[in-house]
């Protein structure tokens, strides 16, 4: 289900972005030796992944992104995970996490961090004009930062907070 603030059912409510929560046996029991993460996770007697989501026209559930992952700038959500599928169509991207990085004036600057194909064949100016064409305004990076490898799990899913701490 996908709820909004005031944790009332969005269902019906085609593209207005919320939060979406869980219930299965096949979810954890709890955070390890953590209650009170546990007791805020599962408030309500729904588990809160965190995820924010939609529904479409459909009512199927869309995921945007995790709500710590979300860029906040000029008062637009973006999500980083649409930002980083443009990336990824790019020939000269290897591999691209999106981040938000503090600014004065946006609040936070949409930021790539990008492990090229060939360094040689790809530059700052190019990527953010390719996503220019792709995407909004507000979503486009503002800046890229080229990187030789992005911090993962074992999994190989991206640490962002990793690159928060590194270029925050």
């Amino acid at each position: 289900m996908v709820i909004d603030a005031k944790e009332q059912s969005l269902e019906g409510q085609p593209w207005v972005l919320g939060e979406a929560i869980y219930r299965s046996p096949a979810i954890t029991a709890g955070y390890y030796l953590d209650a009170a993460a546990t007791a805020e996770a599962f408030r309500g007697g729904w588990f809160h992944l965190r995820d924010s989501c939609v529904y479409d026209e459909q009512g199927l559930r869309v995921m945007v992104d995790r709500f710590k992952d979300i860029v906040k700038s000029g008062g637009e959500n973006v999500s980083t995970i649409r930002v980083e599928a443009v990336l990824a169509q790019h020939p000269g991207v290897m591999r691209a996490a999106v981040i938000g990085v503090p600014d004065d004036r946006w609040g936070e600057a949409v930021t790539a961090v990008v492990v090229p194909s060939d360094p040689e064949e790809v530059n700052e100016a190019e990527l953010i004009a390719f996503c220019r064409e792709r995407l909004a305004g507000f979503e486009t990076p503002k800046s890229v930062i080229f990187v030789e490898a992005l911090p993962e799990t074992v999994g190989g899913k991206v640490l962002k907070y990793k690159l928060r701490q590194q270029f925050c």
